[in-house]
């Protein structure tokens, strides 16, 4: 699987951006797709084929890096500058590389689907995430 190679400093909110702040439960770097951990409310690394059902539905993108217990600001739908290039209206879904983010294509046999959005042109990503509980 190839996932989108992001530049953690480039990784901005847009205007519409919708975000929640909370507390890291790991190392999370900025463009990570995460989700909230529903024993610990910590934000963890999101990853399409877990063995763990809640693991494979991302929440959100980290909008800043943390290291375990820091404070993490976490994009939940709107636009975000992601840090890497994109090719315009494409779809963009959770890898099974935690965090990772990757077009349907990479998507493999066994991964769940979690779409996080489409492109909007080669740099914004409009998140809207889907999880409908399916596997490849």
């Amino acid at each position: 699987m190839t996932d989108i190679s992001i530049t953690a400093a480039n990784v901005v909110a847009g205007a519409d951006s919708s975000a929640v702040s909370g507390v890291a439960g790991e190392t999370i770097a900025a463009g990570k797709a995460v989700y909230q951990s529903s024993t610990t409310k910590k934000w963890m690394l999101a990853d399409s084929n877990s063995a763990t059902a809640e693991v494979r539905q991302a929440k959100g993108i980290a909008l800043n890096g943390a290291s375990l217990n820091q404070p993490i600001a976490v994009h939940k739908s709107g636009d975000i500058t992601i840090g890497a290039t994109l090719t315009a209206g494409q779809a963009i879904y959770l890898s099974d590389t935690a965090g990772g983010l990757c077009p349907l294509a990479d998507v493999g046999s066994g991964e769940y689907l979690c779409l996080i959005g489409l492109a909007k042109s080669t740099t914004v990503l409009a998140v809207d995430i889907q999880f409908p509980g399916v596997s490849l």
